[in-house]
């Protein structure tokens, strides 16, 4: 009875450990996944892959995505040149969008 047991809850300790992926592991199935839809192949997917997960690390120190660090400087800057209204709309949309 006891061996029945472990061989019904051994399998389930296991899948359930495995289901939570760390944020780490999900950048890397993320980054593996863009190099797959781009097809790249050999050094250039070695390159894009060295890439992808350094800006993964740069993004987890800082705690901003890339686009949020975008919106951060783009807003600094219109700020800075003291826009409004439509203005400052078209010139974030310009921004955002480089």
């Amino acid at each position: 009875m006891k061996m029945h047991l472990v061989a019904v809850l051994l399998p389930m300790l296991f899948a359930g450990a495995a289901a939570a992926a760390t944020p780490q592991q999900e950048k890397m199935k993320s980054c593996n996944a863009e190099a797959g839809t781009k097809a790249l192949k050999g050094d250039e997917r070695k390159a894009f892959m060295k890439e992808c997960l350094s800006a993964a690390k740069e993004e987890a120190k800082s705690g901003l995505s890339a686009q949020q660090e975008k919106m951060k400087t783009c807003n600094a800057e219109a700020k800075t040149k003291a826009l409004k209204g439509l203005d400052r709309k078209k010139f974030m949309s310009e921004c955002l969008s480089k």
